[in-house]
């Protein structure tokens, strides 16, 4: 069997014979060492979702393997977890048990250079977020300031009639979380849905060659979702202050006048 990279390369299709020659373990001669090669007939062609097993794994059965590399055994075993982020403690656990000459890898020794590309990419990715909210910030502070300086005769009349500047101070700061509350609210039902509707149909496309996978993974956490709930509310927040503190600061007397 072969993988659909690998057949495509190839333009093999099942039924067809294709030959695999090793460099090592061939045949001596007045030339130099012939490889060792035999046919294959493919059987089939599989898809793992991985370019890097798609492009060049070839499975065949133990008894050809071990007779076209002129092995007397297997050369490797891969053990499969139900936690695969327990692979580095059973790793170190075989590595105690079976000793040297034995060599023990896991996944992430494997994929050492993807993860740190990956976690660069996800330090940038919240950079970028982190600069959206700001802005979202900033504009809750503009509409709450425009409001201020709309509804200044009415901020005036409340002073005059014994609001105190706590009072006017929390209105503002109440709308401030209201119009946060309502943004994050939908936007965090609309990211939930746009995630699920991911991970289900995976309709995102990858080049496979480049990140490995040929479409994007999802997967969604529930401590996500309150992280970015509860920061979303308190940086709201955070935008309500200066411009409560404003309206709360406002001389009656004047802000009547100027009306």
């Amino acid at each position: 069997m072969l993988g659909n990279y690998l057949a495509d390369g190839l333009r093999a299709h099942v039924g067809d014979t294709v030959e695999i020659a090793v460099p090592f373990g061939g045949i001596p001669t007045p030339f130099g060492i012939l490889p060792r090669a035999e046919r294959f007939i493919v059987k089939g062609i599989f898809d793992v979702g991985m370019y890097e097993f798609n492009a060049t794994l070839a499975l065949v059965s133990i008894e050809k393997a071990k007779g076209l590399l002129g092995r007397s055994g297997v050369t490797g075993i891969e053990l499969s977890i139900k936690d695969i982020y327990k692979a580095p403690e059973v790793s170190r656990k075989l590595v105690l048990l079976l000793g040297y000459p034995y060599r023990v890898r896991n996944w992430i020794e494997m994929n050492r250079n993807l993860f740190a590309a990956l976690k660069l990419e996800k330090f940038a990715m919240f950079i970028i977020l982190a600069l959206i909210v700001v802005v979202a910030a900033f504009n809750i502070a503009s509409i709450l300031i425009m409001i201020v300086l709309e509804k200044t005769r009415e901020i005036g009349i409340l002073r005059a009639m014994g609001a105190t500047g706590r009072k006017i101070m929390r209105i503002f700061m109440i709308d401030g979380l209201l119009v946060g509350g309502i943004g994050t609210t939908t936007g965090l039902i609309i990211g939930y849905v746009l995630c699920w509707a991911l991970g289900k149909y995976k309709f995102i496309s990858l080049p496979a060659d480049v990140y490995f996978l040929d479409k994007l993974p999802v997967k969604m956490q529930p401590l996500d979702f309150v992280i970015v709930g509860v920061s979303a509310i308190i940086i709201s927040f955070l935008a309500t202050i200066y411009p409560a503190l404003r309206a709360s600061k406002m001389d009656p007397v004047e802000a009547i006048r100027n009306e």
